[in-house]
């Protein structure tokens, strides 16, 4: 038996290796009031990224609400369909590649993963909704030439609790957009996300906790993520997909690698070493790994010059120590 797997794991890193698609060394291109022009470009060419993420948005108002309200114009610029299609044009007029990954936001921040309906019919006016929500963003997609297309994030219990509508939208979505597809699923959601068949990547926004240490070493990081990588081996082996990071990252703080998914305006410690380390951890760990296909780092704010900077413990690596590890690691691949 274990002869069997040890075959069948050459076999998948030789099919993986005979697609030779380039890695993914993304930026998730934060969402901006103003349209993006050609100087906020040129700065993640500057950090080798020859992809990025395209995000508008989509609001409801409570958790148990089922209507999503998008492209409105009381939303800023970058959150709406022009928005969008102005920040991918202006991204592959460079050669930038893109991911449109439309989101929800509930009101305050709530949590996307504990969206769930009390209702049959408010379930399905959620499905209405949904579906009109992502169909004019697939319509986009295809009219622009995107090459990816992200069809939810961290939605776990709408994606439980109605598996047989995620089939048939997937299959809409392929009537109109000829590209690839992903899901991002949350990093403890995505071995129960039940359509990875129907797509083309496992996406996974991967805020693994991986140490409790203040400032982990990257040896320590390493040693942290070796469980959750043999386990995304394997599941990649199983659903012959590979896997992408639909987001990755760490704050620069104290602590970063314990609960790498707060977002939070805690008051920690500016930490850019453990920011540093869990970068280069990493990259050490999965880009050179066939079944992996890449990421994008969460975030990247248009204003680079605004951005971050060494008393920012947020997750943005722009102008910190980190900015560079991403900038030869992108390079190096």
């Amino acid at each position: 038996m274990r002869i069997l797997v040890i075959l069948l794991l050459c076999l998948l890193q030789i099919s993986c290796a005979s697609q030779k698609f380039e890695k993914i060394n993304g930026v998730s291109f934060v969402a901006s009031r103003e349209k993006v022009g050609q100087q906020q470009v040129k700065e993640i060419l500057k950090i080798h990224a020859n992809h990025a993420a395209v995000m508008p948005f989509g609001f409801i108002r409570e958790i148990n609400s089922p209507n999503i309200v998008f492209d409105t114009e009381r939303q800023w610029f970058g959150e709406t369909k022009s928005g969008a299609k102005q920040y991918i044009e202006m991204l592959h007029k460079n050669g930038v590649r893109v991911m449109l990954k439309p989101q929800i936001w509930i009101w305050r921040g709530v949590f996307t993963g504990t969206l769930e309906m009390q209702s049959e019919k408010d379930w399905k006016a959620l499905e209405e909704s949904y579906e009109k929500f992502l169909m004019a963003y697939a319509r986009l997609a295809e009219e622009t030439n995107t090459e990816l297309l992200c069809i939810g994030t961290e939605l776990e219990r709408f994606v439980k609790n109605r598996p047989v509508f995620w089939k048939n939208l997937i299959q809409k979505i392929r009537s109109v957009y000829t590209g690839k597809l992903t899901y991002a699923a949350n990093w403890d959601e995505y071995t129960k996300t039940t359509f990875w068949e129907d797509i083309d990547f496992i996406g996974i926004d991967a805020y693994f906790p991986l140490s409790e240490e203040r400032t982990p070493s990257v040896e320590q990081l390493r040693a942290g993520w070796k469980k959750h990588k043999e386990k995304m081996s394997a599941f990649s082996l199983e659903k012959n997909r590979p896997v992408i990071f639909t987001e990755y990252g760490y704050r620069s703080m104290d602590y970063t690698a314990k609960k790498p998914w707060l977002v939070d305006r805690n008051d920690e410690n500016v930490n850019l070493e453990g920011q540093v380390n869990a970068k280069k951890a990493i990259f050490e760990e999965f880009w050179g790994e066939n079944w992996f296909a890449g990421g994008y780092v969460w975030k990247w704010f248009i204003h680079h010059d605004r951005a971050g900077g060494e008393n920012d413990n947020r997750f943005t690596p722009q102008n910190k120590p980190a900015q560079l590890v991403i900038s030869d690691f992108y390079k190096m691949y």
